[in-house]
């Protein structure tokens, strides 16, 4: 019988950009083994009904079950915000780690005291970003913007289109305008925008992500239940309810090798 650390780690999005989570919790936990699941063919999260989103992630989070994983990564805010909490009620003993807007490193970031918040209207609308704000950022000017078509475009492996840049600048702009000297990217597809971003940005803009935060969190609870692997990298194993064809295109532009992708039919 295995041991409990070499047991894996489930890590879910709607999509592909919970691989920029990915990609850090397999930096900093190398011989973790991780099983990664792209809800594809419900995408996008952001414009989908709290309830809806609940359904698939407690679907995900059976499967994540059935595979054997010892712990679980909600790597979507917005399936955090809809979520997370009824999975923590379900699962006590399972730990669970979620997204958060990285409102609160943002806040001490700004100099300007103005920040700026790229995400999804989901996220934007949840009363647990509000409570965020309220707890966070009492002291500093928080401009939001929702950025509808982003996460689609990421979906294609698009990242370089005059389409994109044209979108991400009409998002920017306003941010800008207000003033914001950070910008939070609020959704786990945004990170994979960095090096357009910085084309379109002063440099003196600060991005702040939490794919490395989340990356920490998990190596704290798997410390706490004994749980952390060790010895050899760990395997990677990938799943889309969308066409398998159309991740496997993709994991070369955002992961690394075209590596195996198996329909995940729920």
């Amino acid at each position: 019988m295995p041991e409990a650390g070499s047991a894996p780690v489930g890590v879910f999005d709607s999509g592909v950009g919970g691989l920029s989570v990915l990609a850090e919790i397999e930096r900093l936990l190398p011989a973790e083994s991780l099983l990664y699941v792209a809800d594809a063919g419900h995408i996008p999260y952001g414009e989908k009904s709290p309830e809806f989103i609940r359904e698939r992630c407690i679907l995900v989070a059976e499967f994540f079950r059935a595979q054997g994983a010892k712990a679980l990564v909600v790597a979507c805010n917005t399936a955090t915000v809809a979520a997370v909490a009824d999975l923590r009620q379900r699962y006590p003993a399972w730990p669970i780690v979620g997204m958060e807007p990285a409102v609160k490193p943002a806040a001490a970031a700004t100099r300007s005291g103005v920040v700026g918040v790229l995400a999804t209207t989901g996220t934007l609308q949840s009363a647990k970003f509000a409570a965020l704000l309220d707890r966070f950022a009492s002291d500093v000017r928080v401009v939001t913007q929702p950025c509808p078509g982003l996460v689609e475009l990421i979906e294609t492996g698009d990242l370089h289109s005059d389409t994109l840049r044209e979108l991400l600048s009409g998002y920017v702009a306003p941010l800008l305008a207000a003033g914001c000297d950070t910008i939070i990217l609020g959704c786990t597809h945004y990170p994979f925008l960095k090096p357009m971003l910085a084309t379109l940005l002063p440099p003196e803009v600060v991005l702040i992500d939490t794919g490395a935060a989340v990356a920490r969190q998990l190596q704290r609870l798997l410390t706490q239940h004994d749980l952390l692997a060790s010895g050899p990298a760990g395997q990677v194993q990938f799943w889309t309810s969308a066409c398998p064809k159309s991740l496997r295109n993709i994991l070369p532009k955002l992961w690394k090798n075209s590596e195996s992708v198996r329909s995940f039919e729920m």
